[in-house]
């Protein structure tokens, strides 16, 4: 379609910790889902794989962040919208439940205030109480 939201998926994290490469399957399966599931993909959203990202990762689900950080929007020609790039911050099972009663930006707060290294594929869930 001409007109519509267009997105890119970005995940990033820390090389060399833990076998991160094995996420490509499963990233494959949330970019998917629009087209699978008829989810728009949207800052503030949780997406969930049902397994581990990657093997051994203590992360099921991703919250997808605001676009704008590590990749600018990419501007197509009109009439076309542009592509954003929207990162993925990988969760824990008791992150994306907290996430669920108190919301992302109280999440991302959460991260924040505790310093969370949300690059850190082995790092363990941010304190929730």
């Amino acid at each position: 379609p001409v007109k519509g939201p267009r997105a890119e998926l970005v995940l990033s994290v820390r090389a060399g910790i833990a076998d991160t490469d094995k996420v490509l399957r499963p990233l494959a399966v949330l970019a998917a889902s629009p087209q699978v599931e008829g989810l728009v993909v949207a800052p503030g959203a949780s997406l969930d794989v049902g397994e581990p990202l990657w093997p051994g990762a203590p992360f099921t689900s991703v919250l997808v962040a605001e676009p704008g950080g590590l990749v600018e929007d990419l501007e197509l020609d009109e009439p076309l919208d542009p592509v954003r790039f929207l990162p993925l911050l990988p969760m824990t099972p008791n992150e994306a439940a907290w996430k669920r009663v108190h919301g992302a930006q109280a999440l991302q707060e959460r991260w924040l205030n505790q310093g969370t290294d949300l690059r850190d594929p082995s790092r363990k869930s941010v304190p929730l109480e």
